[in-house]
């Protein structure tokens, strides 16, 4: 049997990066497609596999200013030839779902969320006003009908949370069973002897819809040391506005991501994430999180037992959530326990058996 797994982007490693290495140990012969690929930034077990790029990659100023590239990706997207294979798992966020396939290939979407900016993050984006938002209001209207129209291209949705299925069902119309991503609960692990240190973490993409400034502006005030792991867009303007106490720390390879989770008194989590894959990995090194309460992280944390949500995207709402945490106590264990549901080995056999069971019934639908 042929599999091809369809990525939106491999110039970057974070949550979906993760997920496609876990689907890569499902599926070791499986092809790799993507619209950009830059070795330099993903780790050695994606650049192990079979990856065949877009013609987007050629472009000289692709690995810098790929983002000046959108107006191609829909074309990119469906440039990538899915013949001679029986299965496509689209691992999608926004584009991969829009690869077109024949009727003697299953198409199954593992969907990581909706296409954000054409949706949910699309007023906050267009707010400004001006001719260049007059045009981007245009833009984005052409790319939401081929988000739509493209959306229907999959078989089967599987969502990464409810949080997403409901998106799936509100934009799409389609519904969606729902797998949560993998840990790695083998390798993210508590510290063999205790060694806290008194400051908290942020493990993020700096995006600004992550909302990183909400926690840097709380600790700003409070003056707490606050560690801030992560690359991305926002880089510069975080910098910006970071007193002493703060730090931002840019290439950090995993083993050294694994000692600041142990080491920390807890994760913030101040973004609407669509799941939450750091939440995760932080409690499966038995750390407490400190969550906004909404999206993926109502899903993975357990309120009060393994952290604690604060009720508005304001530092004040943050600095008293941090104030009620440094009150009271949390196990290590039990927040352990509780990530072990997530695991690899449990996502890998649910994942497995649900793609069987799909492309089965493909398969006699479509008489083949």
């Amino acid at each position: 049997m042929k599999i091809a797994i369809i990525h939106d982007y491999l110039n970057q490693y974070g949550g979906a990066e993760r997920v496609l290495e876990t689907l890569l140990e499902i599926y070791p012969n499986a092809d790799v497609y993507t619209l950009l690929y830059d070795k330099n930034r993903i780790p050695s077990s994606l650049n192990k596999a079979v990856i065949k790029k877009s013609f987007l990659s050629k472009f000289p100023f692709s690995k810098f200013y790929y983002e000046y590239l959108l107006p191609f990706y829909p074309i990119a997207i469906e440039s990538f030839d899915t013949r001679n294979y029986d299965i496509v798992i689209s691992n999608s966020s926004a584009w991969s779902k829009g690869v077109i396939t024949n009727v003697k290939t299953c198409h199954i979407v593992y969907c990581l969320n909706t296409m954000r900016f054409v949706w949910d993050s699309y007023f906050s984006i267009i707010k400004k006003n001006g001719i260049i938002t007059y045009g981007l209001r245009i833009f984005l209207h052409h790319i939401r009908l081929w988000d739509e129209v493209s959306s229907h291209r999959g078989y089967k949705y599987i969502a990464i949370s409810n949080n997403v299925k409901n998106r799936i069902k509100k934009h799409y119309n389609i519904d969606a069973d729902v797998i949560h991503p993998p840990i790695d609960t083998d390798f993210f692990i508590p510290a063999l002897q205790k060694r806290q240190e008194e400051y908290y973490l942020i493990v993020s993409r700096l995006k600004a819809y992550k909302r990183i400034d909400i926690a840097i502006k709380a600790f700003n005030e409070m003056k707490k040391p606050l560690i801030i792991i992560g690359d991305g867009s926002h880089y510069n303007y975080l910098s910006s506005i970071s007193n002493k106490n703060i730090q931002i720390l840019r290439n950090i390879d995993d083993k050294i991501l694994l000692s600041y989770y142990q080491r920390c008194k807890a994760v913030i989590f101040p973004q609407i994430e669509d799941f939450g894959i750091v939440s995760l990995e932080a409690q499966a090194c038995g750390k407490p999180v400190i969550a906004y309460k909404a999206g993926g992280a109502l899903e993975t944390i357990d309120d009060g037992i393994t952290g604690l949500f604060f009720k508005e995207q304001k530092k004040e709402s943050l600095i008293d959530a941090i104030m009620n945490f440094e009150k009271r106590s949390f196990e290590p264990d039990k927040i352990r326990q509780h990530s072990l549901s997530f695991s690899k080995d449990i996502f890998k056999k649910i994942f497995a058996s649900k793609v069987k069971i799909i492309y089965d019934n493909y398969r006699s639908e479509m008489n083949l």
